[in-house]
């Protein structure tokens, strides 16, 4: 009977998933000596249609899973072979091609960086763990004088550590020998010999505990510096590059990779830097002492780098495809907990218990993976400074036998090599760690190297406090290759209330997401008060903006913070004045703490009436000039559409406004209506008007009416 091939649990489950037959072919289909890599599922077929799939990747082939033929495809991975994975707008691409053409490709998404590694391919999916780590040069910089003195202080601690085995020779020869052999000992050295290893020892110990204090010092900060840069720059980033990742991803980047790095700049850079330095050092004293013998001490060399360079591929892959595993579980507690509430009302806890335990064991098969090698490549590199020991003990007899070598010189000579191979032994152990960390490396730079699609200005035009005079000329946005809005005219003038409306995909809420400039336009402009809004600051010109929700996002807090959040400067006086024009001051105080009530995570103790009126208090308190109103009543009842309308009727006094309505009945105040259809306007005028009309407009009216909405 042949032997199958290992499946891993997770693949197991993926590949029942498919079909029963999906599993057995497989299994048939697999030779015994391959081993599973990773697996991808599509979800999509060339028309862009649901369809279920699977692609699994072994060292030496690539197989994929068609569910209408029920059969599997393979391609073999030659040297010419690569993976090549595209993630744009949340749809992931994994392509199969060699040098000549692309041989293969399947769609779904989005595809997790590290998802799909392999030999050919990791070089380019993960980069040189040395590039990576040297990326961190520029969070050093800045501290490269305390840098420069724990240098000196791993010297200074290496050199003391090696003054009792200088001590050791004088010790063997004029003491302890002649002793043995009933010859005149220099027994007076002895106490001057012990307390200059004591004094060395001692001496060994202070300049490490500084050193190592040092360095932790300056790991935390570098780490701190990039927690920052990253959430820094995650906040510039705009609104097209969170459309395609996963909260729990960004997450783990911020905070774990970060942490990963710090631990190994504090804890294992350090001991890397002393092996360095400690092997150096023993190499010079080891010539110096005798070349033959140092020659021969060293043999182990070449093969103990030889292995490395092997291993340390293959590792790099292995972690980079762990730190996408532990993303993805991650991104499973940031899908659930905040949706906690959903899960519980469709009893679906069992479920998501059960996604949990498969991204979890995905963590568990891609630590498995390295660890399975780990286990190999460790105990060789033990093996091997165990022979070179050998090695030593017999040449250093025969040396000793012939009289080229004293006892004392052979004692110095295996202290000093045994230091050398436990240094190498613990290097070869940080080389996990130092992959581990290029994996997490890359992927904080992979925030850090994208470029905002919303670039700010290079000769910026500041707007001030702008009059509300908006112009669109011949706007046109696309979402990929999907065109959204097609050249779209219109002006509105300061303090005029236009009202959009039109079908569900009409291009409204894109038509205000350009206004705010959270994309740019593909073609044409959009001017205030004249002027290219590409031209002004960002944050400047968003200052004049202010923004309600049809779901109103609060953070974990006081009411006061939420209402101040747009204006952390402002007083209480200002936050009460902003919340009673918004018709939320009376709610307020009947709360158990008034202002200073925490409203827990996303707002979720309030009533969702009570969420709106206090963002349209955070939009007062910024009087802003341009207000958008995204569907700001559409998610509440008829009587607190009529209390949020009347905070409405404030907030839009004296100002721009573009209201994005789903009832009609909201925009009868409006000055202007404009109706969208794919995006284009097909109707501008007020509401009796386009009534009279009957188009488009007047046929939303009469179904809303029907509909009793």
């Amino acid at each position: 009977m042949p032997v199958q091939v290992s499946i891993p649990e997770p693949l197991r489950r993926a590949l029942i998933a498919q079909s029963p037959g999906c599993a057995e072919a497989f299994s048939t289909l697999v030779g015994p000596s391959e081993q599973v890599e990773s697996w991808f599922q599509p979800n999509l077929d060339d028309a862009l249609r649901f369809e279920s799939s699977l692609v699994v990747l072994t060292r030496q082939a690539l197989y994929a899973w068609d569910r209408p033929s029920c059969r599997w495809s393979r391609w073999e991975l030659t040297p010419e072979c690569g993976l090549r994975k595209i993630d744009r707008s949340g749809l992931g691409v994994l392509e199969l091609f060699d040098d000549k053409k692309l041989i293969a490709h399947w769609r779904g998404g989005p595809m997790q960086e590290g998802q799909v590694l392999c030999a050919n391919c990791a070089p380019t999916a993960v980069p040189n763990t040395t590039r990576s780590l040297l990326r961190l040069v520029r969070f050093a910089k800045p501290r490269a004088l305390l840098i420069a003195g724990g240098f000196a202080l791993t010297v200074l601690s290496t050199c003391a550590a090696m003054i009792p085995p200088l001590l050791t020779k004088p010790l063997m020869d004029q003491v302890l020998i002649p002793h043995q052999s009933k010859l005149p000992a220099r027994f007076d050295l002895v106490p001057w010999l012990l307390g200059g290893m004591l004094l060395a020892a001692l001496l060994s110990w202070a300049l490490s505990w500084a050193k190592t204090y040092v360095m932790a010092r300056i790991s935390e900060r570098i780490s701190a510096d990039l927690r920052y840069a990253t959430y820094g720059h995650l906040q510039k980033l705009s609104l097209e590059f969170f459309g395609g990742k996963r909260t729990g991803d960004l997450i783990s980047r911020v905070s774990d990779d970060t942490q990963r790095i710090c631990d190994f700049l504090s804890i294992h850079a350090v001991d890397f830097a002393t092996d360095i330095i400690m092997i150096v050092i023993t190499a010079i004293l080891l010539i110096w002492l005798d070349p033959t013998m140092a020659l021969v001490g060293l043999l182990p060399f070449p093969f103990i780098a030889w292995i490395v360079a092997r291993v340390q591929a293959r590792m790099r892959a292995g972690f980079a495809r762990g730190s996408s595993a532990w993303a993805e579980m991650v991104n499973v507690l940031a899908d659930t907990i905040p949706g906690i509430r959903v899960v519980k009302a469709f009893a679906q806890e069992n479920r998501e218990v059960e996604r949990f335990q498969e991204r979890n064991d995905q963590v568990l098969y891609a630590n498995d993976l390295v660890n399975r090698l780990w286990a190999a490549f460790a105990p060789i590199i033990t093996l091997l400074t165990d022979i070179g020991l050998l090695i030593i003990y017999g040449f250093g007899a025969y040396q000793i036998y012939r009289g080229g070598l004293s006892v004392g010189d052979l004692s110095v000579f295996l202290m000093w090599v045994s230091r050398l191979y436990l240094r190498l032994d613990d290097m070869s152990r940080l080389l996990a760690n130092a992959q581990r960390t290029a994996a997490a490396t890359h992927r904080i730079f992979e925030i850090l190297d994208r470029v905002p699609s919303v670039a700010e200005p290079l000769a910026p035009v500041h707007p001030g406090r702008v009059q509300g005079r908006i112009d669109l000329e011949k706007v046109t946005f696309s979402y990929g290759s999907r065109q959204v809005i097609h050249d779209v005219n219109l002006t509105i003038q300061p303090g005029e209330m236009i009202g959009l409306v039109g079908p569900s995909g009409a291009g409204k809420s894109t038509l205000v997401n350009l206004v705010c400039r959270f994309y740019d336009v593909a073609s044409g402009s959009i001017r205030v008060d004249g002027v290219d809004i590409r031209e002004f600051p960002i944050s400047e010109y968003r200052s004049n903006i202010g923004i309600v929700l049809q779901e109103p996002f609060l953070f974990f807090g006081s009411i006061a913070e939420n209402i101040a959040y747009g204006r952390p400067d402002a007083t209480r006086e200002q936050v009460v004045a902003a919340a009673r024009a918004a018709k939320a001051h009376d709610f307020i105080l009947k709360l158990t703490d008034g202002y200073d009530s925490l409203v827990g995570e996303r707002g979720q103790s309030l009533s969702g009436g009570e969420r709106q009126r206090i963002s349209i208090a955070r939009a007062l308190l910024t009087d802003p000039r341009i207000l958008i109103l995204d569907e700001a009543t559409s998610a509440v009842d008829t009587e607190t559409e009529r209390e949020i309308q009347e905070a409405l009727d404030v907030l839009v006094q004296g100002r721009t406004t573009i209201a994005i309505a789903h009832r009609i009945s909201t925009l009868r105040k409006a000055n202007r209506i404009i109706v969208l259809e794919r995006g284009r306007v097909t109707e501008v005028g007020n509401h009796d008007d386009l009534l009279a009309k009957q188009g488009t407009y007047y046929r939303l009216n009469q179904a809303q009416k029907n509909a009793g909405t």
